[in-house]
Order: structure tokens, then C-alpha cells, then sequence
């Protein structure tokens, strides 16, 4: 009787968490989620302490410290000190102004003066394989559909 009122309790706490975890808020989520992380971090190295297995613990720290420390770094607004020089940049934004008609042609893929009929096919092609739904990105798809618009009027 003990365990069914046990499981009970514990199903209608579970419930009552997922309800406030699909009302939250993704900041207060990861803040959670992190608190969590580094209370459980602190309790399975204490555990491993009080067990016996110290150096287990040790050498975890030892591996995983510069890379905690250098997101602490990082979230506090400073660079890692992990690689030199200046952080990559992945994605650009497009150039702002208008695309020119060469650069459209480049872009699409197709030779100056090509008929309507070859700009939509070309663009049809690119975006199968370009729309951020298939795993492309929004920069080459917004780029491949500014193309079409500007050889298409």
C-alpha cells in the first residue's frame, strides 16, 4: 500500500513539473537546468569522495575544468582563453542595397538573358536543396529568392 502511495505522489509531481516546465520561460529553463547540472556535478564528486574513488573525481575535474572555466569567461562578457585570435564568424548577414543582375545570375547558377521559364526552374532546383526546412540556411535561401526576384521583376 506503502509503494502505491509513493508512485501516486511521485506521478502527480511529475506531473506538476512538466506543467511549470511547459509554462516557463527558455531563459528560466536553462538557468534551471544548469543549477541542476552543477548541484548534481557536486554531489556525484562528493559521493565519489566519500566512496573511495577520489581520484576519479579528481581527473574529471582536471578534464572538464578548462572548459567550464572558459564558458564562465565567455558568459561573463570576456573572450575564452581557449585558441587565439578573433572568434569566427559563420554567418553574414546579406549585403544591404540591391543585388545586381550579374550577381543574380551567378547566384541562380544561369547565363545572362536566360528566359523566365529557366530562372524558376533554376530556382526551384537551389531551394530544394537550400530551404532552411531541409536543413539549409535562412541566409542562402533569403539570397537564391532575392536572385529570382531580381531577374524575374
Amino acid at each position: 500500500m506503502i509503494s502505491l502511495l509513493l508512485g501516486l505522489a511521485s506521478l502527480i509531481t511529475l506531473l506538476a513539473v512538466l506543467g511549470m516546465f511547459s509554462r516557463a520561460k527558455v531563459a528560466s529553463v536553462k538557468t534551471a537546468l544548469i543549477w541542476a547540472g552543477a548541484i548534481g556535478g557536486i554531489l556525484l564528486a562528493a559521493m565519489l569522495f566519500f566512496t573511495g574513488r577520489g581520484a576519479i573525481a579528481l581527473s574529471a575535474l582536471v578534464f572538464l575544468g578548462p572548459m567550464i572555466w572558459s564558458w564562465i569567461v565567455e558568459k561573463r562578457g570576456g573572450r575564452p582563453t581557449v585558441g587565439p585570435g578573433p572568434r569566427p564568424r559563420f554567418w553574414q548577414p546579406p549585403p544591404r542595397g540591391g543585388m545586381s543582375h550579374d550577381e543574380a545570375y551567378e547566384i541562380l547558377g544561369l547565363r545572362p538573358g536566360a528566359t523566365p521559364q529557366e530562372i524558376r526552374a533554376a530556382h526551384r532546383r537551389l531551394m530544394a536543396a537550400a530551404h532552411p526546412d531541409r536543413g539549409g540556411s535562412d541566409w542562402l535561401a533569403a539570397r537564391i529568392n532575392q536572385a529570382r526576384d531580381v531577374l524575374l521583376g
